[in-house]
């Protein structure tokens, strides 16, 4: 029994501290792609180790494969979306200047 409240303060404590980093700004796209990665891989790991009798282990190695997997894609997506904004304000900062010509 001490155990399980022990177990229910822990988890009391990741959440709040999990709701406690979310406060603030919104997401970034790399944000939000690591999230959904490790979201997706633990439950599709959650799945593949309860067919072999471990699914705590298959949640854990797939949320860490999954977090990865999203962080590159979730980069990819930021680092695009940036230069896109960078472009955009070189180009509308020429237009700019040449107006007063």
């Amino acid at each position: 029994m001490k155990a399980r409240k022990l177990g229910a303060a822990a988890v009391a404590i990741i959440l709040a501290a999990a709701i406690a980093g979310c406060s603030g700004e919104p997401l970034s796209t790399r944000e939000k792609g690591t999230l959904l990665g490790g979201a997706v891989g633990a439950g599709s790991g959650a799945l593949v180790g309860s067919a072999v009798g471990h699914p705590g282990a298959g949640a854990a190695i797939g949320g860490v494969g999954g977090a990865a997997a999203g962080y590159g894609i979730g980069n990819h997506m930021q680092n695009r979306d940036d230069d896109d904004y960078y472009r955009e304000r070189q180009r509308q900062d020429y237009y700019d200047s040449r107006q007063y010509e």
